[in-house]
């Protein structure tokens, strides 16, 4: 159980950078293929633990995927397209904090869905933090609470969120095989459905460096994130491991 919390919040930690940082590269790269070149660094980061695992010879032997797992890994990699990219055609609409806040949602979607669907038991204490949750990313939804002006980049995070919420029930039913694997699938092929839709659409590459930045940032805060999150799953369950990852707000801001 420790060992579930520890690893929830440090994928929590990892994460929380993403959103600030984001923010200043979308003013060098588009959402679309930013979306993309984050994601591939999350699969370079696990060709790193790969090689990793390799030179201190581990004999840990992980749990491959099977087809059985197929329909939720293809679900998994679709919805790892649309969530970023909404996360970040969101963030160019709005603050860094603010957005860092609404990814909050992240955890009734995936608590909700983990509920209504694999029908795993929510405590009083976390319906209560749900609660709260949906009431506080309401209020940041409106820019000016005295004209109730709806802000438009907070719905398309909220989205992104609910997207991520599906994922993460998507992703907890395959949790016990090889997160290595996992991480990697999501990475390679999240990535490149991201670029191959931005390119379609006519985003184009413009400042070099802001594809590296992107990996880079891609390699910590998507990586290694969803690597230690896969993980926290194991120990912790869809919905309780969301509600330790809740720190991440926090950190963002």
């Amino acid at each position: 159980m420790k060992i579930g919390i520890f690893l929830s919040i440090l994928a929590a930690f990892l994460y929380a950078i993403s959103s600030p940082l984001s923010k200043i590269l979308l003013s060098y790269i588009k959402p679309t293929l930013m979306a993309g070149f984050l994601y591939l660094g999350a699969g370079v980061a696990m060709i790193i633990i790969a090689l990793f695992r390799k030179v201190i010879k581990n004999k840990a032997q992980e749990r491959k995927l099977s087809k059985k797992d197929l329909p939720y890994t293809i679900l998994m990699i679709i919805l790892d397209i649309l969530a970023p990219i909404c996360l970040l055609f969101g963030l160019n609409m709005t603050s860094a904090a603010n957005a860092s806040l609404l990814n909050n949602f992240e955890i009734v979607a995936t608590a909700i869905i983990a509920l209504l669907i694999f029908k795993e038991k929510i405590s009083f204490r976390l319906w209560l933090g749900i609660l709260f949750i949906t009431l506080s990313c309401l209020f940041l939804s409106f820019e000016d609470l005295s004209s109730l002006k709806f802000s438009y980049g907070s719905l398309f995070i909220v989205l992104a969120c609910f997207y991520w919420g599906i994922e993460n029930n998507c992703t907890r039913k395959i949790s016990f095989k090889d997160p290595l694997q996992i991480v990697m699938l999501k990475g390679v092929f999240s990535g490149l459905g991201s670029i191959i839709i931005g390119l379609c659409v006519g985003e184009k590459i413009t400042v070099l460096w802001s594809v590296f930045a992107s990996i880079g940032l891609g390699i910590i805060a998507y990586g290694l994130s969803i690597f230690f999150y896969v993980y926290a799953q194991r120990f912790l369950g869809a919905a309780r491991t969301s509600a330790y990852y809740a720190i991440t707000p926090i950190i963002g801001t």
